[in-house]
């Protein structure tokens, strides 16, 4: 295995690595361009580094390469690891439209979402493309696939084969610390991107579960959308606790799929929501109800009192203190799937099956996501 990227996304995939069973697998290279990457290969006890992703791809030794990298550097990675013979694990998004030389800007602001969604289609295509001549394995980084309470919502809807009438998904919290959040050009889109591709991944899966357990044939057949800055009239002392600061993206979005078949899934995602991080979806079947509440969830409910002795204790993302009432996650990377997720990638790698998490779930959602962008823009219903 060969990391690119040394940053938080690679420290959630090396904690998994070391936990994967089963298949002799070892992060044994990491490529970055800050010096940061001599401390986390030292942290980590891997063996060489890079300063530039190609000479990772040189190693001939690595044969599996898992991109953790901004956004904007992921499609031609992508290329450029199955051309050099290796296997490539990609974090979300697996695509997005980052701007042109000639777009004004910033690009979120004067550039159509309609000739995004084109320009983004043309690419997404091309890097298929690539991917499945080059015979090597894509592996969706998407955890929330791989989280215990959607993988038991996967074993009953197949042991049920209910009709799913109805799918609300959200991931919410009060907004990234990082700089580059703020601008369209870093990360392809506001909140309904960086967070709602999740939920969105998630339903989109789900649906596939029930198409194939009742053996029908399932597809979006339109898209629906609305964002905003729900928060940008705020002054500074009401901001305390809102992190998020956009330039030309949203702070909040909704988006609405109709299936084919009729049924309905809806997307929400707010940097705006404060409590924590946000990660819930809800399916509504013709035999029941089933809730995934990946966080928050009740596994511990803390009241405690003195924050400063509680300095060392982590409690969970994103929440502003760690006194009064509590969801305390247990076991974090399990709960939200990143254990599941790389062993599924290791085992798929060692016995060259598909990944649950695979290139047909990349691409839908990221298609999806810029036509939710084009709804949005014209106020209008996109058919697809």
């Amino acid at each position: 295995m060969g990391l690119i990227g040394c940053g938080f996304v690679a420290e959630l995939h090396m904690y998994a690595y070391k936990r994967v069973h089963g298949v002799d697998a070892a992060v044994t290279a990491v490529a970055a361009r800050g010096d940061g990457v001599v401390d986390f290969a030292g942290k980590h006890q891997i063996r060489r580094t890079y300063r530039d992703f190609r000479d990772l791809l040189a190693d001939r030794d690595i044969d599996v390469i898992d991109i953790c990298t901004p956004p904007a550097l992921h499609a031609a990675m992508i290329v450029e690891g199955v051309q050099a013979g290796k296997h490539v694990i990609c974090e979300k998004p697996f695509s997005g439209y980052f701007g042109r030389a000639d777009d004004p800007s910033p690009i979120g602001k004067h550039v159509a979402k309609s000739l995004m969604y084109e320009r983004v289609m043309e690419e997404m295509q091309k890097t298929c493309a690539a991917v499945k001549s080059s015979g090597r394995l894509f592996m969706y980084a998407e955890d929330w696939v791989y989280a215990p309470a959607v993988a038991k919502t996967v074993e009953i809807l197949k042991a049920t084969k209910s009709k799913i009438l109805f799918m609300k998904g959200e991931e919410s919290h009060s907004g990234s610390h990082a700089a580059h959040a703020a601008q369209w050009s870093m990360t392809g889109g506001g909140s309904l991107i960086r967070m709602g591709c999740h939920p969105l991944s998630a339903v989109l899966y789900l649906k596939q579960v029930e198409a194939k357990a009742r053996g029908e044939d399932i597809a979006v057949a339109a898209v629906m959308a609305d964002v905003g800055n729900v928060a940008a009239r705020l002054p500074a002392a009401e901001r305390t606790y809102i992190k998020a600061n956009p330039l030309d993206v949203e702070d909040w979005g909704m988006l609405t799929l109709t299936f084919s078949d009729g049924t309905k899934a809806t997307v929400l995602s707010g940097d705006m929501i404060l409590g924590g991080v946000r990660n819930v979806v809800e399916t509504y079947t013709s035999g029941g109800s089933l809730l995934a509440n990946i966080t928050p969830n009740n596994h511990l409910l803390s009241y405690l009192t003195d924050e400063e002795k509680l300095a060392g204790v982590y409690i969970t993302e994103k929440v502003d203190r760690k006194t009064g009432w509590q969801f305390v996650c247990l076991e974090e990377e399990w709960t939200r799937g990143y254990l599941q997720e790389i062993q599924d990638f290791m085992e798929c790698v060692a016995t060259g099956r598909q990944p649950l998490a695979d290139l047909g779930l990349a691409y839908e959602t990221i298609k999806l996501n810029y036509a939710a962008y084009w709804s949005a823009e014209e106020g209008r219903r996109i058919a697809l």
